[in-house]
């Protein structure tokens, strides 16, 4: 687990600082759309799935592990 807090840690520190710089250098720039805008979604989304799978990883093993046992009858 301690090997995925400084990617995490890494991404945090983009989110907060290079990304909304990036933003605020093209605002105006009327015809890139709403693409930083969308940039910044599914990398916030990539942040939330990686946290909850830190902290259900262990209850998501146990219940894959449980259901084999089941399946093979041990």
């Amino acid at each position: 687990m301690k090997h995925l807090i400084r990617p995490l840690a890494l991404l945090g520190w983009l989110l907060t600082t290079a990304v909304p710089a990036r933003l605020q250098a093209g605002e105006d720039d009327a015809d890139r759309g709403d693409v930083p805008g969308w940039v910044m979604l599914t990398l916030m989304s990539a942040v939330l799935v990686a946290g909850l799978l830190l902290i259900a990883r262990p209850a998501l093993e146990g219940l894959f592990q449980d259901a084999i046992n089941r399946v093979s009858g041990l």
